[in-house]
């Protein structure tokens, strides 16, 4: 099934972990620490207000050290987290994110993949695309797959897929950093 699938079909739970999940991956570009959007992946696991750790993390969160446009695209999606993960914002707000965390892997890819848009890539499979950018997209459909076939059980497996990604993205953020300096 594909991401765009997945997403039309995924309920809330499914729909702010997604959104939660591509976001967490991309706290390397707003100078974050691991831990920063923790409590809410609490609030999921509980379904507990989540607004008071999103109103934390947007404070905690800065654009990192150089902004450009992928620290842009990824303040974006912290700024645009719905107050409530509730059906018709928070589906939004993943579908954002999504494609806001596969063009930040497409900037910040060495490849260069620029064949096509990545909102087009959401539909179908990783083949012709950069490994940074295909990592990724696998990485959003292992979440929704994750929180579709063990609900809230699947929230662990999720965060351990949005850490491994992190992990990457801070590693090319590092990568990059050491290149320009």
């Amino acid at each position: 099934m594909s991401l765009v699938e997945l997403i039309a079909q995924a309920d809330e739970r499914g729909l702010a972990a997604s959104g939660l999940a591509c976001l967490d991956r991309c706290v390397p570009l707003l100078g974050g620490d691991d831990l920063v959007l923790r409590p809410l992946w609490a609030s999921l696991a509980d379904g507990s207000d989540w607004s008071a750790g999103l109103e934390k993390a947007r404070g905690a969160l800065g654009a990192g050290d150089r902004p450009g446009e992928a620290e842009a695209l990824a303040r974006r999606m912290l700024d645009a987290a719905p107050a409530a993960p509730e059906a018709d914002a928070v589906r939004l707000w993943a579908d954002a994110c999504s494609v806001a965390s596969l063009r930040i892997h497409r900037i910040l890819d060495p490849a260069g993949d620029t064949s096509s848009p990545v909102d087009s890539r959401r539909e179908g499979g990783t083949e012709g695309m950069s490994p940074l950018v295909a990592a990724e997209l696998r990485r959003q459909v292992t979440v929704l797959e994750l929180l579709a076939g063990h609900g809230a059980a699947g929230l662990r497996r999720a965060l351990d897929v949005s850490t491994e990604g992190r992990r990457v993205l801070r590693a090319v953020v590092s990568r990059r950093a050491r290149g320009r300096g």
